[in-house]
């Protein structure tokens, strides 16, 4: 990974029974495993042994691709991560030696995208950012929409999302009967899904489990009650 000190990109780590052993305990217990993996190769390995889901996939090919869509496998693109620890404000995160590998997937962040698109991928929203860097998760919303449109982003947040959760029928859309957790914005996010970058000035409120917990809009009251911490 880009955040190990001594792993080349192009490495496998784990061999073919410790994939298959983990996916396997995995599946015993009602659940699946997702895996960090960048090259063709890695992706390849990872769901030849039974994983559901790869992260970052930042090297990802062609024919990659479309085995990724025949096998029903999610794709969570991280591009935010790389973006951030190559700007002048986090220069000082990676040492040298990171810093070329961030830069190498850096660089093929946004083709990915277009590749996994194009096959027909089922894309997640998803960040990986480490320590202070998570305050530039919403960053990644403006990143794709160079390359996704709005709508396929805002999927990719909510009703994709949901899906790969296996919680389709509770999560990621407003109906009855769901969890009713919303953001109340000042913009249409179809239209324009990289005002999600900026919060601050698009969040009007924060509604979770039916209650108003931030408003930035008087025509909505905040009516949850946050417990002070005791200190004794």
């Amino acid at each position: 990974g880009v955040a190990s000190p001594t792993d080349r990109l192009t490495n496998t780590q784990f061999t073919t029974a410790e994939v298959r052993a983990i996916c396997d305990v995995a599946e015993s217990y009602g659940t699946y495993v997702t895996a960090h993996a960048y090259t063709p190769k890695a992706i390849r390995h990872a769901i030849d042994n039974g994983v559901k889901g790869i992260e970052h996939g930042n090297l990802i090919d062609e024919s990659t691709a479309r085995y990724m869509a025949e096998k029903g496998i999610w794709l969570t693109p991280t591009l935010v991560t790389y973006d951030a620890m190559a700007s002048d404000e986090y220069a000082g995160f990676l040492p040298p030696e990171n810093q070329r590998k961030n830069e190498e997937v850096l660089r093929q962040g946004l083709k990915s995208l277009a590749v996994a698109e194009k096959a027909g991928v089922n894309m997640c929203y998803g960040s990986d950012l480490l320590g202070p860097l998570t305050r530039e998760q919403s960053k990644e919303f403006g990143i794709r929409s160079v390359i996704l449109k709005s709508k396929q982003v805002l999927q990719s947040a909510t009703v994709n999302a949901a899906k790969m959760l296996g919680q389709e029928s509770f999560l990621g859309q407003l109906k009855p009967g769901y969890a009713a957790d919303m953001l109340i914005l000042n913009v249409n996010p179809l239209n324009e899904v990289a005002a999600l970058d900026e919060p601050e000035k698009h969040v009007l409120g924060v509604i979770k489990d039916g209650r108003v917990y931030v408003s930035r809009w008087r025509k909505l009251p905040v009516d949850s009650t946050q417990k002070e911490e005791l200190i004794e």
